[in-house]
């Protein structure tokens, strides 16, 4: 049988894993930061419309620059973000994946460097990594908010080629705030010209604004975001950006031909003219996952302060053998791999009620360990963001 040892494969490949998540038949699945509420029926019986229309010319390739689209994004951007963005600022893909190693692919490379603050979303170094680029982890506050002086100062030694900011960020919840995304902007534009990418894959469960206003009058900001997480379309696979047109003139250079299909396409166009209705199921969400933070640290729990559709929790002497105990119980969180803490998506209410629990039950079993956050203490997150 061959192994990886016997191909000529890449050398900073070697001794990786593919990424992925466990997908285990359990009662209750709060582990990949899903949108837990189906589509409601009428989207999608407009979806099958759509898809029906885009079916009768499939024997032809879709809108290879998928104007359309990239159109009624623009919009959607312009009016719940609060900043106006034409379609020429925004290209897609599929989801923001893609969109993250077209921008490696056009700003990184070989010989160059990008720099995130982890933990953090473990793809920005995968795909770092994928792409030929050197990969850096900035520091972060035992609170796990960035450390803007120390990342300023290592951004003018390492004068990296990309930096990474998630916010709010993956795996702990935390939203970085417009003066940090400035600061660490003028740092790495002092340097040397540098891409500054700030991933919104969260922001509409954020209590805070949008970051996309900082994109004017920055031509290397980019702004990424995502239909996987608001809108309920984890399946579809559909990201995008926003930037200066200048930058969705660059990763159309690296783009594959007719990259994104039209049946995507048609099921994205379909889903955006249900905003309100989708965006409806995002308050609730907000509105639960603040029950369970509330509730989380009635019990006892340390909870880290969320933005997201997901909380994290600890802090656990053994956290993989804490995170058994809450499969044992029919309940599938997530072990980050930040030691110490567990990772719950936000759920049914239902859903977020049997976690409780669970998590009752797992604190009077584990209690909890105090201590400090290292940021030098890190596993790399191998699972399904």
């Amino acid at each position: 049988m061959t192994s990886l040892d016997d191909l000529p494969l890449r050398d900073e490949l070697r001794g990786q894993s593919a990424y992925g998540a466990p997908q285990l038949d359990v009662p209750v699945r709060l582990n990949t930061n899903e949108n837990p509420y189906p589509l409601p029926e009428p989207l999608v019986a407009r979806i099958a419309e759509r898809v029906t229309e885009a079916a009768r010319n499939l024997n032809r390739y879709p809108d290879r620059d998928a104007v359309e689209l990239r159109t009624a994004l623009a919009e959607y951007l312009s009016r719940t973000a609060g900043h106006p963005v034409a379609a020429g600022q925004v290209w897609a893909a599929n989801g923001s994946n893609e969109v993250i190693q077209q921008l490696l692919q056009a700003f990184g490379g070989p010989g160059r460097t990008a720099i995130g603050f982890e933990p953090s979303y473990s793809m920005h170094a995968l795909i770092s990594r994928g792409t030929g680029t050197g990969w850096v982890s900035g520091p972060r506050h035992a609170d796990f908010t960035i450390d803007t002086e120390a990342a300023c100062r290592e951004i003018a030694a390492l004068r990296p080629d990309v930096v990474f900011v998630c916010s709010p960020n993956n795996p702990t919840g935390t939203a970085t705030d417009a003066a940090t995304v400035l600061a660490l902007y003028e740092a790495a534009q002092a340097a040397k010209p540098s891409l500054v990418v700030i991933d919104e894959a969260y922001g509409e469960f954020s209590h805070r604004p949008s970051l996309l206003p900082l994109i004017d009058g920055r031509p290397n900001l980019v702004l990424t975001r995502t239909m996987s997480k608001a809108f309920g379309a984890a399946g579809l696979r559909l990201g995008y950006l926003a930037a200066d047109p200048a930058v969705v003139e660059a990763v159309q250079l690296v783009r594959l031909p007719y990259h994104l299909s039209s049946v995507n396409q048609a099921t994205a166009l379909a889903a955006l003219e249900y905003t309100d209705t989708l965006l409806g199921y995002v308050e609730q969400l907000k509105a639960e996952r603040d029950r369970v933070v509330a509730e989380l640290r009635a019990i006892g729990f340390q909870v880290t302060e969320s933005d997201a559709n997901f909380v994290q929790f600890g802090r656990f002497a053994d956290s993989h053998a804490a995170w058994q105990a809450f499969l044992d119980r029919g309940v599938l969180i997530r072990d980050n791999g930040v030691p110490g803490w567990l990772r719950a998506s936000t759920g049914t209410p239902a859903e977020n009620s049997a976690f409780l629990d669970a998590a009752k039950a797992v604190y009077a079993t584990y209690g909890t360990e105090h201590t400090e956050h290292s940021g030098g203490d890190r596993r790399t997150d191998k699972e399904s963001a």
